[in-house]
């Protein structure tokens, strides 16, 4: 199975740019499962139904969020009437929508995707760890499920390399997303488990992580609050992973990071 992982998508400009070569990229890769995470894709806070349902018509299989899911308040009734739209699988009990789907794919093979958030420097959630080995519990990769992609939506680089050797053999992917740059450690583990710590972003990089570089550097010279912070509108990075995983196990076989278009150096699969 080939699988594409695309990073936080922030502001209009990043929203924009993977809308128009989500397409492409399915085809030029053969994807049979994409995965966004979109949590920035508002304005740079959440993510609106309208945006959803865009990169949903562009080839999104599925969306997860994280930190910000709740940024955008008409999310909260469109969450939990759309299945494919995660948010974090460790918030407490009666948060509305969900935080795991199966999805069919075209060729009628089942994949799980998981969307969960860490808690090192976060907002104090419920056990990831525990939260996610409980879903895990449920299905067998190679078997019932033909691949499982987990999104670790967290800040310390620690957390998440603890949480990827944690799953490593019980899941296809498990990829960081939140701290907007991407990481160099994409790699596959002993068990079999494709890892990168973060996928960095889908924005403009001539920016303070996808924000306007001269409000949000103001921030850190005077410490006191300023204007509101505002996405960079510059060309963007699509950033992101592609994953090919075993047909008969659901492990992964190969990894490579993918850097399209904007300042960073580029880099993309060959198939």
């Amino acid at each position: 199975m080939n699988i594409l992982f695309l990073g936080d998508v922030v502001g209009r400009t990043g929203r924009d740019t993977v809308a128009a070569a989500l397409p492409d990229l399915r085809t030029r890769l053969a994807i049979d499962l994409a995965v966004v995470n979109a949590e920035n894709a508002s304005h740079g806070f959440g993510l609106a139904p309208d945006m959803a349902r865009t990169l949903f018509a562009a080839g999104a299989d599925v969306i997860t969020l994280g930190n910000h899911a709740w940024d955008r308040k008409e999310v909260i009734p469109f969450i939990a009437e759309t299945p494919r739209l995660l948010r974090p699988i460790n918030y407490p009990p009666g948060t509305p929508g969900a935080g795991s789907v199966v999805v069919a794919l075209a060729d009628g093979r089942r994949a799980l995707v998981l969307s969960a958030m860490g808690r090192l420097f976060m907002d104090s959630l419920d056990c990831p760890f525990r939260a996610t080995a409980v879903e895990l519990s449920k299905y067998r990769l190679g078997a019932s499920i033909a691949a499982i992609v987990i999104d670790f939506h967290a800040e310390a680089t620690s957390e998440k390399m603890a949480f990827g050797h944690s799953f490593d053999g019980q899941a296809s992917l498990v990829v960081g997303t939140h701290t907007h740059c991407p990481s160099a450690d994409h790699q596959l583990l002993p068990g079999g488990t494709a890892f990168q710590s973060d996928l960095g972003m889908c924005g403009d990089y001539d920016s303070v992580i996808g924000m306007q570089k001269e409000t949000a550097s103001a921030r850190f010279w005077r410490k006191v609050p300023g204007e509101r912070l505002q996405p960079a509108e510059g060309i963007a990075t699509i950033c992101g992973t592609f994953v090919v995983t075993d047909d008969t196990t659901g492990l992964a076989i190969r990894i490579d990071p993918i850097r399209q278009g904007g300042r960073l150096s580029q880099t993309m699969p060959r198939v």
